[in-house]
């Protein structure tokens, strides 16, 4: 065979609106699926690409060229999964007509990110977009805005923090505070970026806690200390900013106050609520057999960084008069910070020679059970 048309099915709208399964080959298969997705969704594009990869291959056999249609059908989950299905089917398909070029028939960029797959496999002499033409009048632009937000990608994306925008405003004027509403809106429109950019870690955590919690484990019981402890340390240092600021002014003299006071008021908290979290973890290990000596470091370099935060934020409070504390001058937060940093380092490097000792012991028992065994 001379020529191989190829139509794309990334999302397989072919299989979950037609039911009807990839690749399909020939010119009357491909014609009865473009029917029946067609009656199935109107609206859908792939009817349009399949039809005017039919055209091209009309064009092509009345020039006298040996060509063949053929339609590849992804999965619903776009991606790794859907392109590695069609690479699949691309090399069966290959392997049986020994096509000598391709023409590409796409209907947008979605399925022309699949370019580089095909020429991996064979060469392409034509891409060929299908557009649907359509009125350039509002009506048209009203239709399309309307399709899109009726994709749950967008709408969840859009709508979300609008609403949430919208509900926190209207609450703020309610209570007769529309200062406040700046304030919440920003929180909130940042949390749910936040949730956003951290959603598949969240998740993954979310996970973790569900596992733990019907599996018995310790890190569940631990790791809700751990957040409580956290959420309590955000808000007391909030709190100790917010008193700092409202009573000196302190937001005139920058930034740099407010951030030591609150890592300050806050950094032997977070470090304790980091080392509930890794106990739960070396005590769920040491239940089941398995090695903690990973858990042991982290708990020891907690502790250090503590050390170092504290020893640093102290001495910015002895040399800053505006967060000054009388019992404390510029000579004694240097020593603090001095004892800070000789602390941590020995406190990292007793982590390190514990962890080695653990693990040592561990192999030398793993060893001995092995001998014992044999």
């Amino acid at each position: 065979m001379q020529t191989l048309i190829l139509c794309i099915d990334r999302d397989n709208d072919l299989g979950e609106k037609a039911n009807i399964r990839g690749p399909l080959i020939g010119r009357e298969a491909n014609i009865e699926a473009a029917v029946k997705l067609g009656t199935a969704d109107p609206e859908d594009s792939d009817t349009n690409t399949i039809f005017g990869g039919i055209r091209v291959l009309d064009d092509l056999t009345a020039k006298g060229i040996d060509a063949e249609i053929v339609t590849l059908a992804g999965d619903r989950n776009v991606g790794i999964i859907s392109d590695q299905k069609i690479a699949n089917q691309l090399e069966m398909l290959l392997k049986k007509f020994k096509a000598e070029s391709a023409i590409f028939i796409s209907d947008g960029a979605e399925d022309e990110t699949l370019l580089p797959i095909v020429q991996s496999r064979v060469k392409i002499d034509s891409v060929k977009r299908i557009v649907v033409m359509q009125s350039a009048n509002l009506e048209s632009t009203y239709y399309i805005i309307k399709h899109a937000f009726n994709d749950p990608k967008i709408s969840q994306t859009f709508f979300v923090p609008v609403g949430l925008a919208s509900l926190i405003y209207a609450f703020f004027l309610l209570i007769d505070y529309p200062q406040g509403a700046i304030i919440g809106i920003l929180a909130a429109v940042g949390l749910y970026m936040l949730y956003r950019g951290f959603g598949d870690s969240v998740s993954a955590f979310w996970e973790r806690m569900k596992d733990s919690f019907y599996s018995g484990r310790m890190t569940f019981v631990t790791y809700a200390i751990a957040c409580i402890v956290f959420l309590l340390a955000t808000i007391l240092g909030l709190i100790n900013v917010w008193e700092l600021h409202t009573s000196e002014g302190i937001w005139y003299y920058g930034i740099v106050p407010l951030v030591t006071i609150y890592i300050n008021s806050t950094v032997w908290l977070y470090t304790v609520a980091i080392l509930f979290a890794d106990i739960g973890k070396i005590i769920d290990s040491r239940k089941s057999g398995r090695s903690a000596f990973r858990y042991i470091v982290p708990a020891f370099f907690a502790i250090s960084m503590g050390m170092l935060f504290w020893g640093a934020s102290t001495y910015l409070m002895s040399i800053n008069p505006i967060i000054g504390i009388d019992s404390l001058d510029r000579h004694t937060g240097v020593q603090y910070f001095v004892y800070s940093i000789v602390a941590a380092i020995i406190i990292a490097l007793l982590g390190i020679k514990i962890s080695t000792n653990v693990r040592i012991e561990e192999k030398k028992g793993t060893a001995d059970s092995a001998d014992a065994e044999g």
